[in-house]
């Protein structure tokens, strides 16, 4: 197995190796669908990291005696797991093999490009778990030897005190679990979010959900900011709610060279972040992500481009969505809508493109 994967190169074989994350970016771009470009440390460069730095049977004896109802015990642990990797002196030819894979980059993308590096354990984001916001990324990171650094940042939050108690309760104890990273170029958003290709408020599939906010998606995901949200008729494509919310945060690239979270001007915070072209852009894609995929899917994603332009949709992110689609799918009823009760309520309750609902 390679140390390094591009994501063009992805192979079915390779999923074992790189994580639900990774692997799903090298689905989507083989897929034909817009995802920045970028490349994969195998997990397998973490599993001979450990062992040969002596720390795979440490590591194993640590979360072998956690208690996971005890908070103290587990933070004691997460700490001392990760100082034990952060310790690491990564092999020279894995920091080699990584450098060049950023060097490549650079040559496709512009001298010094700016990566994000991605966490994407091999236990995540699989049918019966999902490890969204359990493990860390790193923004906005410059340079061969910085790329290497947080490589091993990410080895090491597989030992987040929520990592480790997730792992604990889905039976993924010890080192059973490793930490592939992804390194992906840069897009600089004016507005991301996520979108579910499913009603989450009631598992209805003939709906899309939006929920969307300036800057870079961090906002959203972490909950830091109240989106707004919009439902897209999955059958005919419209706009059936609009939720307007007051985002006074957001992630922006600031002058130090680091996305950090900043106040959103008084007059956009009630703005609406998407214009109708853009929130059909984005239902799109995701369906396009759920079709390939078989199943509902939580898509991660990012526009690019100005006000006004032609809007630039891209996925970072696709993993199946694991609440409604472990529930048995119902025939009727106030809850899964079929397709065309979808249309006919489309066609009997439309809404106008110029409105919306303000946030309660």
């Amino acid at each position: 197995m390679a140390q390094i994967v591009w994501f063009e190169n992805y192979q079915p074989a390779d999923a074992a190796v790189l994580g639900g994350k990774n692997s799903s970016l090298g689905t989507l771009f083989r897929a034909g669908l817009p995802v920045p470009p970028g490349f994969a440390v195998a997990a397998d460069c973490y599993r001979k990291a450990l062992a040969d730095g002596g720390l795979s049977s440490k590591l194993d004896a640590l979360v072998a005696a956690v208690d996971p109802r005890d908070p103290a015990s587990v933070a004691a642990t997460g700490q001392l797991a990760r100082t034990l990797i952060g310790s690491l002196e990564p092999p020279a030819d894995l920091a080699g093999a990584i450098q060049n894979a950023y060097a490549q980059l650079c040559g496709r993308c512009g001298d010094q490009v700016p990566v994000a590096v991605r966490s994407s354990a091999t236990c995540e984001d699989s049918p019966d778990a999902s490890f969204a916001g359990e493990h860390d990324t790193y923004l906005w990171v410059r340079g061969g030897d910085e790329v290497v650094r947080h490589v091993l940042r990410c080895w090491a939050s597989l030992f987040t005190d929520r990592g480790i108690a997730y792992r604990l309760e889905r039976g993924y104890g010890g080192t059973s679990a490793a930490m592939s990273v992804g390194v992906q170029q840069m897009v600089t958003p004016r507005a991301a979010g996520v979108a579910f290709t499913l009603n989450p408020t009631n598992g209805d599939r003939s709906q899309i959900a939006i929920d969307a906010s300036w800057g870079f998606g961090e906002a959203v995901v972490s909950g830091e900011v109240t989106p707004d949200n919009y439902l897209v008729d999955k059958v005919m494509g419209t706009i059936t709610k609009r939720t307007i919310s007051a985002k006074t945060l957001e992630y922006r690239l600031a002058d130090t060279d680091a996305v950090t979270a900043v106040p959103v001007d008084a007059e956009r915070q009630s703005v609406p972040c998407l214009t109708d072209e853009e929130i059909t852009g984005v239902a799109k894609l995701a369906r396009r992500a759920e079709k390939h995929y078989r199943c509902p899917q939580d898509v991660e994603w990012a526009l690019a481009g100005s006000p006004g332009g032609a809007p630039e949709v891209l996925l970072l992110q696709s993993r199946p969505e694991t609440v409604w689609s472990r529930r048995p799918r119902q025939q009727g009823g106030t809850g899964i809508a079929d397709p065309i009760t979808s249309m006919v309520q489309t066609m009997l309750h439309p809404v106008t493109s110029g409105g919306h609902a303000a946030h309660g």
